[in-house]
């Protein structure tokens, strides 16, 4: 069990540093709106991990290989994140605000909830990430259940921490940000979201034989038996 533990702790921590939205997103909630409001983003974020995780664990290897096979999956959640970033790049129009010390409003915390999680789960790809972890994962836990419990309470409390520190560290940077550096930064934050709609929209176009789950997991086991 020790061992469980010891294993999931380094992957909570590096799936805390994957590359999207929700990692930019997490940042910019936090150095804008403060801890609280962050939290708040960030356990939306994980809930909709863990009903990945539940719906990963419940299902089998046939579910990961008809979602791979669904191109449009990949191509709606595509559609949903290049409207959101288009919408939040030209909201802030074209014209820069008067640079001032940053002034904020009161935060909907249920609202950055809801955002956090819906962030996440239209992202098909993430389900098809925590299918592939469980199968890769499943065999060497011995497909015990509490084995694959302990490991994924274990790897999700590794995120969920690494993220407040993340959260943390960017709050720190609420102290330089004036309005035009907001308006900066919600335009970044908007073509990251652009172009990460872009990447899935793309990838649910690509040729269907470029969606086969047997090549990912063959190199995944592959540098596991290198390592």
């Amino acid at each position: 069990m020790l061992e469980d533990i010891q294993a999931a702790i380094p992957l909570g921590f590096l799936l805390s540093f994957m590359i999207g939205p929700v990692f930019f997103v997490l940042l910019e909630t936090s150095a804008i709106k403060g801890f609280r409001a962050a939290l708040s983003f960030d356990i939306g974020v994980i809930i909709a991990d863990i009903i990945f995780i539940l719906a990963a664990y419940f299902s089998s290897y046939q579910l990961l290989e008809n979602l791979s096979n669904q191109p449009g999956l990949y191509v709606f959640g595509g559609v949903i994140l290049l409207v959101y970033g288009i919408t939040i790049f030209f909201k802030q129009g074209t014209k820069r605000p008067i640079d001032k010390p940053l002034k904020v409003k009161s935060n909907d915390y249920f609202s950055l909830f809801l955002k956090g999680f819906f962030l996440n789960f239209i992202n098909i790809g993430v389900l098809v990430f925590w299918l592939g972890i469980i199968i890769i994962v499943g065999p060497s836990l011995d497909n015990e259940p509490v084995r694959i419990r302990v490991f994924f309470t274990t790897m999700l409390l590794s995120y969920f921490i690494t993220d407040i520190f993340k959260i943390l560290l960017a709050k720190q940077l609420k102290r330089k940000l004036t309005n035009n550096r907001i308006h900066l930064i919600k335009k970044g934050i908007g073509l990251i979201l652009v172009v990460c709609g872009i990447v899935l929209i793309v990838k649910g176009f690509l040729p269907r034989d470029r969606f086969t789950i047997e090549s990912g997991l063959e190199k995944i086991e592959g540098i596991r038996k290198a390592d």
